[in-house]
C-alpha cells in the first residue's frame, strides 16, 4: 500500500506508478547521486541546465539556450524564467520561489566544498578556480549564467547533464543542513512526500512543473510514484507478475530464463501481458590486467607479456558466452572498449578481438608458452555474480593450455583490492558517468592511476596520453570521434584489458504502462510515463 488504510481512499482514483530500487537509496541530495539507486530517485526530483534525449543528444532543460565563447573556454547559458522550486516552508509565506542564475552559482560551488565530501566534486575539475573552493561561475543577471573553463573541454555539456549538477535552493540547505538528504527541495516533475528508509519512498506530482510534451500537454502524467526497496530480486519479480509493481529492470539469473528465450526474446506465454524494452547500455564489462611492474604483486607476473594477453583475448568465444549465459542479451565486445550506443562507436572501422583459437595459439608461442607449457596458473579475481562467465573462460582457455584459477571475493573487497593494485587479473565494469567516449578512454590515462583515478590497469603510454590531450581540445564532433577511434585502437593493440561484452538495457513493463522510454545511460525517466487504471 502507498499510505496507511486511513488515508488510502484519498488516492483511490489517482495514477500511482510503483517500482522497486533493489540497491536502495542512501540520499535524495543530488550531490550524492553516485549510484543507480540515488540517481533513479533524484532524477524525478531535480533538474539541471541541460538534459539528454533518448539518443544522448544534449537538449535544453532549465537553460533554454547557450553559446560558447573565448575559443570554447566560456559557456554562457540563457535560463528560462518560469521554473520554480517545489513549494516548501523554507521560502516563507509564499512557499515558492523562482529559480535564478544565482542558484546555479550556489549549487555548483556547494558541490566542491571540502566539508560536504560530495562524490561528484570531480565534475568541475575542468572549471577555472577563483579560489580553492570557488569556481569561475558568474550570474550576469537572473537569467544569464557564465562558466569559464581552464581549457576547451568538449564533453562539458554532457557532464552538466548529470544529477550532480542539479540546482538546489540555498534556503533549503541552510534550513535542513545534513537532513536535506531526506528533505529534498528541487524543481523536478515530482516532489518529495515521504521516505521510510529501506522500506518506502513516495513522490507526488509537481503541479507547477515547467516542461510540457510535444503536444503542449503538462507533465508529468502520473499522480505519484511509490518506490520500494526489495533486495530479493525473485520476490520483486513475483510482485511484478502479480501486478503489484509496474516496472522491472535488468536481467537477473533468478528470472531471466523464465522471461526470455536463448535469443533474448520475450517468451510467448508473457507476450500478452508484458512488454520488453531494450537499448544499448553504456556499460562495458571487462577483465583488467595490472600492468604496473612496480606493484608488489607484479613480481614474475607472466601477464606483463603482451602476447600472452592477446592470446587470452583471442582464446574464447564471446558470442557463445552471451547466448548461453545471458540469453543473448548484450553484444560481444569485439570493437574495443568504448561501447555501442556512443557516436564514436564504429564496428567497421575498429576491429577488436574475436574468437580465433589458431591466432591465440600463435600468440602463446610468441609469448614463450607453446600450448601453455611452463605457464603458471593464471588467477582471475571476480565476484559471485560473474562466476559463470569466468568459469566459461576457464574452460575455453583451458583447451589452449592456459590454466585458470578463479578467486571469488565480495564486491567491496574486490573493488578495494583492484583500486589498490593488489590483483593481477580482475573483473570490472565501467558504466558511463556522462555520454561521451572520453569517459571510457580516460581509464587509460597515466595521470588517472588508481586509487586516485579509474586507471585500474595502470596502463601507461606517452603516445596515448599525448593523443588524448589533443583529442580533448577538439570541438568538431566528427573529428573528435575519429580521434576516439584512434585511442581505442591503441588499447586493442596493447591489450591492457579483456573486453567481454557491451551491456544492454533491459526493461519489462506491463501492457497497461506506456511512454517509458529507454536510453543508453539506463536513466529512468518517468515524466512522460502513462499508466491506465486497472479495474
Amino acid at each position: 500500500m502507498l499510505f496507511s488504510c486511513s488515508t488510502s481512499n484519498r488516492y483511490e482514483n489517482e495514477v500511482i506508478f510503483r517500482f522497486n530500487i533493489p540497491e536502495g537509496v542512501s540520499s535524495l541530495d543530488p550531490a550524492f547521486a553516485s549510484n543507480l539507486g540515488n540517481i533513479s530517485a533524484t532524477n524525478q526530483l531535480f533538474n539541471g541546465l541541460v538534459q539528454m534525449d533518448e539518443n544522448l543528444n544534449i537538449k535544453p532543460c532549465i537553460a533554454k539556450s547557450w553559446e560558447r565563447l573565448d575559443s570554447n573556454k566560456t559557456y554562457r547559458f540563457y535560463l528560462r524564467d518560469d521554473v520554480y522550486f517545489h513549494e516548501n516552508e523554507v521560502f516563507g509565506e509564499s512557499k515558492k520561489r523562482k529559480v535564478k542564475a544565482q542558484d546555479f552559482v550556489y549549487s555548483f560551488n556547494r558541490l566542491i566544498q571540502s566539508d560536504l565530501m560530495a562524490p561528484g566534486k570531480w565534475v568541475f575539475n575542468n572549471v577555472l578556480r577563483l579560489a580553492e573552493e570557488k569556481l569561475a561561475i558568474t550570474a550576469i543577471n537572473d537569467t544569464i549564467l557564465e562558466i569559464k573553463l581552464k581549457e576547451a573541454f568538449s564533453p562539458f555539456l554532457g557532464i552538466l547533464s548529470m544529477q550532480y549538477c542539479a540546482v538546489v535552493p540555498q534556503e533549503a540547505i541552510d534550513y535542513y543542513g545534513d537532513k536535506f538528504r531526506s528533505n529534498p527541495v528541487g524543481t523536478g516533475p515530482f516532489k518529495f512526500q515521504y521516505w521510510k528508509e529501506n522500506t518506502k519512498l513516495v513522490l507526488l506530482k509537481n503541479p507547477h512543473y515547467f516542461e510540457k510534451d510535444e503536444r503542449g500537454v503538462a507533465l508529468p502524467r502520473l499522480d505519484a510514484l511509490s518506490i520500494s526497496f526489495i533486495k530479493d530480486q525473485e520476490v520483486a519479480f513475483l510482485l511484478f507478475l502479480k501486478g503489484d509493481l509496474d516496472y522491472l529492470s535488468g536481467l537477473k539469473g533468478s528470472y531471466k530464463d523464465e522471461l526470455l528465450n536463448s535469443r533474448g526474446e520475450l517468451r510467448e506465454k508473457y507476450q500478452n501481458q508484458i512488454k520488453l524494452i531494450t537499448s544499448p547500455y553504456l556499460n562495458t564489462e571487462y577483465l583488467g590486467f595490472l600492468l604496473d611492474s612496480n606493484a608488489s604483486v607484479s613480481r614474475n607476473n607472466p601477464l606483463l607479456n603482451k602476447d600472452l594477453r592477446l592470446a587470452i583475448n583471442y582464446g574464447f568465444d564471446r558470442v557463445k558466452m552471451l547466448k548461453y549465459l545471458r540469453n543473448g542479451i548484450g553484444e560481444a565486445a569485439s570493437s574495443g572498449f568504448v561501447p555501442k550506443g556512443l557516436p564514436s562507436f564504429n564496428a567497421e572501422k575498429l576491429v577488436g578481438y574475436s574468437y580465433q583459437p589458431e591466432l591465440a595459439k600463435k600468440y602463446l608461442i610468441d609469448a614463450g608458452y607453446p600450448e601453455g607449457k611452463n605457464l603458471e596458473t593464471i588467477v582471475i579475481s571476480t565476484t559471485a555474480e560473474y562466476l559463470d562467465i569466468c568459469e566459461y573462460m576457464q574452460h575455453q582457455l583451458g583447451e589452449l593450455g592456459i590454466k585458470i584459477q578463479i578467486d571469488v571475493n565480495p564486491p567491496a573487497t574486490n573493488n578495494e583490492l583492484v583500486a589498490n593494485a593488489q590483483l593481477r587479473f580482475f573483473r570490472k565494469s565501467w558504466v558511463a558517468d556522462y555520454p561521451d567516449a572520453e569517459n571510457y578512454l580516460s581509464l587509460f590515462k597515466t595521470s588517472n592511476f588508481s586509487p586516485s583515478g579509474p586507471n585500474y590497469t595502470h596502463y601507461s603510454n606517452e603516445k596515448y596520453d599525448a593523443l588524448y590531450a589533443q583529442t580533448m581540445a577538439l570541438t568538431n564532433d566528427s573529428l573528435r570521434n575519429i580521434y576516439y577511434l584512434k585511442l581505442d585502437s591503441m588499447i586493442v593493440a596493447d591489450a591492457p584489458i579483456v573486453p567481454l561484452f557491451y551491456d544492454q538495457v533491459v526493461r519489462f513493463i506491463p501492457n497497461y504502462v506506456s511512454e517509458i522510454g529507454v536510453n543508453p545511460m539506463n536513466l529512468l525517466e518517468l515524466k512522460h510515463a502513462v499508466k491506465e487504471l486497472q479495474n
